[in-house]
């Protein structure tokens, strides 16, 4: 029996253009630097990948490998989230996973706790019409910043190479950046041998 199409889903909000420019120049500009990492080289002799600003995005929930079939409902499921989202600023720098990293990224500032609550909010409006369940396809990285317990918001900005591990953690501070986000987003990743691409299916206009 053939199984129903699937397509690997996640709602995200995305920073402004000029934000995404500027996290990934940092990090070319911090992994060049790094101590240990001449030329961008780590363990392994694999330069990390920083993602093209476009890649950038805040995750809220990873759905994985959903039927293409749940898509439409999903997408109108954006419609029902009302919670507003306040000024999100960018902090330290993070390894992910922290034992063993497979990435970089920023950690985000979510004060007053705003983007937390529209997380919890979509993660409730998912479940009424899918048969996802939290954490079903949450990576390592996720996990590693306690995604079973509460949401801790960042932003990827490089990938390491298979074989590839950082020379050095220690990297130059992230650049003051602070931003608004404008529009709840549900997009279908592609996976290739490149690394994957981001189509959005549908947005919702944040209040």
């Amino acid at each position: 029996m053939s199984r129903s199409p699937t397509a690997r889903l996640f709602v995200a909000v995305d920073p402004p253009a000029d934000v995404c420019g500027r996290l990934a120049e940092w990090a070319r500009g911090a992994l060049r630097a790094a101590p240990g990492t001449a030329h961008g080289t780590t363990h392994g002799g694999l330069a990390p990948r920083v993602l093209d600003p476009e890649l950038l995005h805040v995750t809220l929930c990873f759905l994985g490998n959903r039927p293409v079939g749940e898509m439409d409902l999903l997408a109108a499921q954006l419609g029902v989230c009302e919670s507003t989202v306040g000024r999100l600023s960018v902090g330290a720098p993070l390894w992910l996973p922290a034992r063993q990293p497979r990435a970089l990224a920023v950690e985000l500032h979510d004060d007053g706790g705003r983007l937390a609550n529209l997380q919890r909010e979509v993660v409730g409006a998912l479940l009424e019409v899918s048969g996802w369940q939290p954490n079903e396809g949450v990576s390592a990285d996720q996990r590693d910043l306690g995604q079973r317990r509460r949401f801790h918001p960042h932003i990827t900005v490089a990938r390491m190479r298979r074989g590839g591990t950082p020379a050095q953690r220690a990297l130059a501070p992230t650049p003051s950046l602070s931003f608004t986000p404008r529009e709840l987003v549900l997009y279908r990743s592609w996976l290739s041998p490149d690394g994957a691409g981001y189509e959005a299916i549908a947005s919702h206009r944040l209040a």
